[in-house]
């Protein structure tokens, strides 16, 4: 039966930074970099799914400031995603990981564009993240 899954991202900065997360073996997409991130709960709202989901994979605490872009796509015959992608703040840079992930970096911008698949570089490229983000 076709399922609809939903998902929250989030571009966390500290001191002109962005944070980037490599998924482990244990995870889809292992071995890619990405913004940290996941799939919306029933019952839950979007900024305590982002919150949540961040927590759960790098130990911060964010502030949510603001929706980014959403995206949409049919990633297999019976699977359709939707993707919202916001922008957020840290108070700290101390980053501890779970099982689903391997290595993180604080990026520049040049490291975010040498860290990540050419179709998220494509999807960042579009919706003018480059320009939007603050950081080095």
């Amino acid at each position: 039966m076709p399922e609809i899954w939903v998902a929250a991202k989030s571009f966390i900065t500290f001191k002109r930074r962005v944070l980037i997360i490599k998924r482990s073996d244990y995870s889809l997409g292992s071995g890619e970099w990405d913004i940290p991130g996941g799939g919306i709960r029933f019952g839950e709202t979007l900024p305590e799914c982002l919150n949540r989901e961040i927590h759960e994979e790098t130990g911060l605490t964010v502030t949510i400031d603001k929706l980014l872009y959403a995206i949409t796509a049919q990633v297999s015959p019976t699977r359709q995603i939707v993707g919202l992608t916001y922008l957020s703040h840290a108070e700290t840079n101390k980053v501890t990981l779970s099982h689903e992930h391997t290595q993180f970096l604080w990026a520049t911008k040049n490291q975010l564009k040498e860290h990540i698949t050419p179709k998220t570089l494509e999807d960042y490229t579009k919706n003018n993240v480059f320009e939007i983000l603050n950081i080095d």
